[in-house]
């Protein structure tokens, strides 16, 4: 009997921590469910009252990530080093102060690479910085409305971080400095932002506000029934030092965006339509994208399989020598766009992605996917997730760049502690054979990482 008490005691803590989910964007977590209730272990930081109402609390957490990818023949056999392997490792403690409708959060860094054959770059090492530092301010609307006002340096994820994410994959995250206004009106949530993207440098404190880059942008989500969304959005991007091809100039860049996402029973979509328009270097830009990921499940099937197949199409430019540029810019998006594997990124490209995957039971999961590449253009080259021209245009009419084939297990050990692998293959197609090297990539890549 007296087990039996203790564990009705203890049980309403278990239900209320497991119910904090823990993200990525660890400033979203709401730790202050567990003020009514016993703390033990790991939980006892998660919540530290300030003063005797609890409307003042700290919470305190980190998490630390140990990640090995190796390749042969990256980037189809290209110089300076297809054959590597490197070894991330970060660590990103953070404490969360709440006063009232006050807030302070704060996020640090560790990101060091080792062995990076063909040179650290921006998502590779940071060494000691500041990744998030900001406060805002919550101020009521009337009735359940409410609005965030937030100053500082922040990571920043819009929708399903297509165009402006968080780079969780690789080793270094992609935060902004700047002010964004939230506002929360019934289904209705409103965020409007005025941002610069932090320049990462390679030694301790030594992150700054980018002078050549600059985001503002207006992002709406209406929820008009339960599991169903609908964003729409406004950005302006300006880069006073884009380079497209072998051109160099100011670009000023508006993202017209809608996008549709929701469950239905086992059917899921998000489906997204992206148009910009802008200047590059006096030349007018027309591009655009489409980007859908369509699933369904089978929750009572052995291993509860769910389908998926995403279809993206992204615009390419169809002359170097007219007034208009039609390569799409997407801006910051997502780490591992699609895949471990990434080596290209989403401008002028057409892609079939289909996937399942299988929960194995225990926290373990399975993943099966394969992918398939082509140019959306023959006019344009391809590029590397961060706008980099990996092949140009010239030297082949053909539009299959390759195709992907990946498998990747994942294990949620414990609620801190989880596994990953992954083995991943690129076969070149016709263009890449036609334009340089075109060897098969291969790629493995193994992770540990420890969310408190």
């Amino acid at each position: 009997m007296r087990h039996l008490l203790l564990l009705a005691a203890l049980a309403p803590a278990t239900v209320l921590a497991q119910s904090v989910e823990q993200t990525n964007l660890r400033y979203d977590e709401d730790w202050s469910l567990l003020r009514d209730v016993p703390r033990e272990g790991w939980r006892q930081p998660k919540y530290v009252p300030l003063d005797d109402t609890g409307d003042a609390y700290l919470s305190l957490g980190a998490e630390a990530r140990a990640r090995f990818e190796g390749f042969g023949n990256n980037l189809w056999g290209d110089p300076p080093a297809p054959d590597d392997g490197y070894l991330w490792l970060r660590v990103m403690p953070h404490a969360d102060l709440h006063a009232g409708p006050a807030r302070v959060f704060v996020q640090g860094i560790a990101g060091y690479a080792r062995g990076v054959g063909a040179g650290k770059g921006p998502a590779d090492e940071s060494g000691i910085d500041l990744l998030q530092g900001f406060a805002d301010v919550r101020v009521a609307l009337g009735g359940a409305g409410k609005l965030t006002l937030r100053g500082g340096r922040e990571l920043v994820a819009l929708g399903s971080e297509r165009l402006v994410g968080i780079r969780y994959g690789p080793n270094i995250p992609q935060a902004f400095d700047g002010v964004r206004a939230i506002a929360d009106i019934g289904p209705v949530r409103l965020d409007a932002f005025h941002l610069r993207p932090v320049a990462i440098g390679a030694g301790d404190f030594d992150d700054r506000t980018s002078t050549t880059r600059r985001l503002d942008g207006l992002y709406v989500t209406v929820t008009p029934a339960k599991d169903i969304g609908i964003d729409a959005y406004w950005l302006e991007y300006t880069n006073e030092a884009a380079r497209f091809a072998s051109r160099t100039g100011r670009e000023m860049r508006d993202t017209f965006g809608l996008r549709f996402f929701g469950r239905r029973g086992d059917l899921g979509w998000n489906w997204e339509a992206m148009l910009q328009r802008g200047h590059f270097a006096g030349d007018h830009i027309r591009a655009w994208s489409l980007a859908t990921e369509t699933s369904w499940s089978f929750p009572q099937a052995a291993l509860k399989p769910r389908l998926r197949l995403r279809a993206n199409i992204a615009s390419g430019d169809r002359d170097a020598t007219d007034d208009r540029l039609g390569t799409f810019n997407a801006l910051f998006p997502k780490g591992k766009y699609f895949g471990e594997l990434s080596p290209i990124g989403p401008r002028n490209i057409i892609n079939l992605h289909p996937s399942v995957d299988f929960d194995l039971g225990d926290g373990a999961s399975l993943e099966l996917v394969a992918a398939r590449f082509w140019r959306e253009s023959r006019g344009d080259g391809i590029y590397d997730i961060p706008g980099g021209l990996i092949r140009p245009a010239g030297g082949s009419e053909a539009r299959h760049i390759g195709d992907q084939l990946e498998i990747s297990v994942a294990w949620q050990a414990t609620t801190l502690l989880s596994f990953a692998a992954s083995l991943s293959a690129f076969r070149p197609g016709s263009y890449i054979r036609d334009t340089g090297p075109a060897r098969t990539i291969h790629m493995v890549g193994a992770e540990a990482m420890l969310k408190l």
